[in-house]
């Protein structure tokens, strides 16, 4: 389906690669994937589709040569640079480019859109680009066109993903099949997960989220006269790509600006919908109205998830797998969803090296054929294949337990035969640091102890690696040795004794605290890591509450001087090996910056103040006060 020329370059830079060379991105340069779609595709630019309202988005359509009559569509629609213009990254390659020739070469034609209000699209631009309407008009004006066969497919990773569940909530005749790829941005209640686009976890804004919204909230662009003729459109696309320079900030030092209202705009950002955005609590009526999928709407077609475990809303997208499974209206469409969990950061599912290092963590060999995957699940439910789909020889879940560094398969999340261990929170009052006594046993003590520990907001805990993406060098996704975190006072740090045999932890980790404060009101974090006989300390997963929407984010319930509250920390979720000899460790502090903004402890307003106390926190446990860790474990032998 390309020039012979292409083909053999392609072919050649593919030769000595041994781990899923079609999926992974970096393998093969930009200019040879531009160069094969030019040979493979009929490439239809500068294509202005109408939605309901009179706006027109910027579309282009490759439609592959060598196809016979209509064909299948994959649509993927985008807030961000879709040009022809755009000079390529060695260091990260074009997603676009791959998945159109993906799709151009398993016979689809490719149609990429960038949402209104982004470069050459009209209209003012929303955040998810309003998927039930401009989406479900894209889509029928795809089933239209005279080389449809009236089915559509939709993919992408992260902003191209995450409009992909507000249209899915509601049917539309020519969506047949779609692959969300990292997609937590787009969820927004799901569950006890109140993350509302990753812009809260556990009440507490996730500053990741301010560092995206700084690029993609900028409103002021060129725009070109609505007449323009298809010919002045064509050109004006060769000339410009509209890529705004914003300034290049530092968001260790962008992150501290206070109050929290400013922070973009301090970074040299214009005002936009963050400023909107951050007046608003976890639970305010306006994230329901945009274009967030929430717990209480339907899905309509079937669907391949793929995740990451060290993604920025890991525990979130996996309850939206259930939700979906468990609640779709059509026992159809619940029998036809498809999950995988990978070790990887946001989006580098199809970014594998050899091996694939998470931060510092060896992973090992992870290739998991994820194009063989998608475009098997895509033929199937767009094209009627007999293939490994079909069959029923795909597992519903497929995930890779870390530690262990392989891959199993369930038919449901946790996996069918999973139980739950409890361990509970100990010591004789000096948990602080590693040279403490933090105890996780699976008894609780049988006396009460206090463990109090100052947490300053001018001093928080640094973040190091974590479940995260989009703050640059600031702080990097993934899995570190967290011993020179677990070295400050303010941390206190809970460890069992050796594992006397492997321990597999697959599926979501609770933690339940009974905490009080001198503050009105005050954080507190959890992290769980697997401590191997070197004392390396590896971190899976992280989560923070805050305290004034213990009783729900609904309302604003404050602390008393001293008083002693239950607080449950919004489950996280991973699957690890703990072997033999290794050690289960819980973290606990009150900050994890920039990962999380600081409480500044006054029970003030989250987004205007700017004026912090320290505040003296403390951890209960003994009777009356079981503090604890509760992890979902899946026996080894057992595992398929």
């Amino acid at each position: 389906m390309m020039g012979k020329g292409t083909a053999q370059v392609l072919a050649l830079a593919l030769a000595s690669v041994t781990i899923g060379a079609a999926a992974q991105i970096h393998l093969v340069s930009d200019e040879v994937r531009r160069d094969a779609l030019e040979d493979a595709s009929h490439i239809e630019r500068a294509i202005m589709v109408p939605m309901r309202d009179g706006v027109r988005l910027a579309t282009r359509v490759y439609l592959p040569k060598e196809a016979e009559g209509p064909v299948p569509a994959i649509l993927w629609r985008s807030p961000y640079n879709i040009s022809e213009k755009k000079e390529p990254n060695p260091d990260y390659s074009d997603a676009n480019l791959k998945f159109a020739l993906d799709a151009i070469e398993h016979g689809y034609a490719f149609v990429m859109q960038n949402e209104r209000g982004k470069f050459f699209s009209e209209g003012d631009w929303e955040i998810l680009g309003r998927p039930r309407t401009d989406g479900h008009d894209t889509l029928t004006w795809i089933a239209g066109q005279e080389w449809s066969n009236g089915k559509v497919g939709t993919i992408g990773c992260s902003s191209t993903a995450e409009w992909i569940m507000g249209l899915a909530s509601e049917p539309h005749p020519a969506h047949a099949a779609a692959v969300p790829m990292g997609m937590g941005a787009g969820i927004g209640r799901m569950g006890p997960h109140y993350e509302q686009g990753n812009f809260y976890r556990g009440g507490v804004v996730s500053l990741p989220m301010v560092a995206w919204l700084y690029g993609e909230q900028n409103l002021l662009r060129p725009q070109f006269p609505n007449d323009m003729t298809r010919e002045e459109r064509l050109r004006a696309e060769r000339y410009y790509d509209l890529v705004p320079g914003l300034p290049n900030p530092d968001w260790g030092e962008a992150t501290r600006h206070l109050p929290l209202t400013g922070m973009i705009t301090g970074a040299g950002g214009t005002p936009g919908v963050f400023d909107e955005m951050i007046r608003r609590g976890p639970d305010h009526p306006g994230w329901y109205q945009g274009g967030l999928y929430h717990d209480d709407e339907d899905f309509t077609v079937p669907a391949l998830w793929v995740n990451s475990w060290y993604d920025l809303s890991v525990a979130p997208n996996l309850a939206l797998y259930n939700h979906v499974r468990r609640n779709a209206s059509s026992a159809a469409v619940r029998d036809a969803q498809y999950m995988i969990v990978a070790p990887t950061e946001h989006c580098h599912m199809y970014r594998l090296r050899q091996p694939h290092v998470v931060g510092e963590r060896d992973m090992g060999i992870v290739d998991f054929g994820l194009d063989e995957i998608v475009y098997d699940f895509l033929d199937h439910y767009m094209k009627g294949e007999d293939n490994s789909f079909a069959r029923g020889e795909q597992p519903r879940v497929r995930y890779f337990a870390m530690g262990e560094n392989t891959w199993r398969s369930a038919d449901t999340w946790p996996p069918q035969n999973a139980d739950t261990r409890t361990l509970f929170l100990s010591s004789t009052g000096n948990a602080s640091g590693l040279a403490g006594d933090g105890r996780l046993t699976a008894t609780a003590p049988d006396e009460a102890t206090a463990e109090r520990f100052r947490y300053d907001p001018m001093n928080p805990v640094p973040s190091l690696g974590g479940n995260l993406c989009c703050l640059g060098d600031a702080l990097l996704p993934g899995s570190f040795d967290q011993r020179p975190i677990e070295a400050r006072g303010d941390v206190l740090v809970y460890t069992s004794e050796p594992l006397q045999a492997d321990l597999e932890v697959s599926g979501p980790v609770e933690v339940v605290l009974y905490v009080s404060s001198d503050a009105r009101d005050t954080d507190f974090t959890a992290k769980l890591v697997d401590v191997e006989p070197d004392g390396t300390a590896w971190n899976l997963d992280e989560t923070i509450q805050r305290a004034r929407y213990r009783e729900g984010y609904d309302r604003e319930v404050f602390l008393k001087d001293d008083e002693v509250v239950e607080l449950r920390l919004g489950p996280m979720a991973t699957s690890n090996v703990f072997k033999t000899g290794h050690r289960i460790r819980l973290e606990v502090s009150s900050s994890n910056f920039p990962r999380f903004a600081r409480n500044l402890n006054t029970g003030g307003d989250i987004a205007t103040e700017t004026d912090p106390v320290v505040a003296i926190n403390a951890v209960h446990f003994g009777p009356g006060y079981p503090s604890r860790i509760v992890l979902t474990t899946v026996p080894i032998t057992e595992t398929p």
